[in-house]
């Protein structure tokens, strides 16, 4: 029997290895390595320090509206963990840790949210779409490089994340039945943080689950504890592994929470209440994976105090670099859409130059 049929959707099951009081089920003991348990721990820690860092940026005026994961590491990291070089990821706008775990360093990502073009610049070998902002657009972009993969007779699976908001977008039901249809190599990661903005998941479908939406176009769905990183990596390298011997797509519902705001500019209190959030914190994914490892006594004082000493300096070295990087020109908005900038784009860049003060001309590289 495969994940898939362990954990069918429509019988409300969802997989959990590591449960909330840092309990691990035995089947998969021998799953993990102490060093992969030690590096998970890392990333979460390093996400949480990260995010702090963007959230305190905005607050100062150093950065503009920013998403926090807040929450959300387990699935991020979990998942990215089981992809492949070849394999490509197509992010939201929240996957800071998935990001960087699949090879964005993280001044890019701050220097996207600071504004600045070159943060969605990606770097040699990093098989990283652009951030998209529009909800669920992407969904059909990773679908045809999944088609286009499959053409190419490619040993490349692509996976895009998006949030439950996304479900309800036109664009995620011809995503999934295309990817049915054609049997692309998509891996389909549904971040269910139980609001899109301020619309709870209860206005946002009927269906009991999300993953058994994936039953109508053809493929596996799976409901997964989000909040778990073990459940989330086995989850999603059972999904990777099958689209790439040629099984086609699976929906992943990673139920989890966003803990904070939705972005800076927002205030959750006007939508849900304190004692629902305190409920969810209860079932932090990183208090969750440190409590097991401590009953394994794979946290030693020593490993945590360098990791902390490390992780901080990363950070604030990928701040400093994002900062160091002149600030974007006007003339920018015109330099990134198209390879071979079309007449009515170049006249309205010349009319910007025309415009501006020499000072304000020069344009980034």
């Amino acid at each position: 029997m495969t994940l898939f049929e362990e954990y069918p959707p429509l019988e409300g099951k969802m997989l959990r290895i590591l449960d909330e009081d840092g309990a691990l089920d035995e089947r998969y003991g021998s799953s993990f390595s102490e060093e992969q348990l030690r590096r998970f721990y890392w990333w979460m820690h390093f996400a949480r320090v990260a995010d702090q860092k963007a959230l305190n940026l905005q607050r100062q005026g150093r950065m503009g509206t920013y998403a926090s994961l807040l929450g959300q590491e387990a699935i991020q990291l979990g998942s990215a963990s089981a992809m492949t070089a070849g394999d490509w990821f197509f992010p939201s706008y929240r996957e800071l840790l998935a990001c960087v775990v699949c090879g964005l360093p993280l001044s890019s990502v701050y220097l996207y949210w600071m504004g600045n073009e070159l943060g969605s610049r990606m770097p040699e070998g990093a098989n990283i779409f652009p951030c998209s902002v529009p909800v669920g657009s992407h969904i059909l972009h990773a679908v045809g490089a999944a088609w286009a993969a499959k053409l190419k007779k490619q040993n490349t699976v692509v996976a895009v994340y998006f949030g439950d908001g996304a479900t309800s977008e036109g664009d995620f039901h011809e995503g999934l039945n295309f990817a049915g249809v054609f049997k692309t190599p998509t891996v389909f990661i549904c971040q269910n943080n139980q609001y899109a903005i301020s619309v709870p998941l209860r206005r946002q479908t009927a269906a009991a689950t999300i993953a058994q939406k994936a039953i109508a176009y053809g493929f596996d769905g799976i409901r997964i504890d989000g909040n778990d990183v073990l459940a989330s990596y086995v989850a999603t390298k059972a999904a990777f592994d099958k689209a790439r011997t040629g099984g086609g797509p699976t929906l992943i519902e990673a139920f989890t929470y966003r803990l904070g705001a939705h972005t800076t500019s927002d205030d959750p209190l006007r939508y849900r209440s304190k004692e629902e959030v305190e409920e969810w914190q209860m079932r932090d994914p990183l208090a969750r994976l440190e409590k097991y490892l401590q009953t394994q006594n794979l946290l030693d004082n020593a490993f945590v105090i360098a990791a902390k000493s490390e992780i901080e300096e990363r950070v604030e070295q990928a701040a400093t670099e994002a900062e160091a990087v002149d600030a974007p020109a006007p003339s920018d908005i015109f330099q990134y859409m198209f390879s071979e900038m079309p007449n009515s784009l170049k006249e309205q860049l010349a009319s910007l130059k025309e415009s501006l003060p020499p000072n304000k001309e020069k344009q980034s590289d």
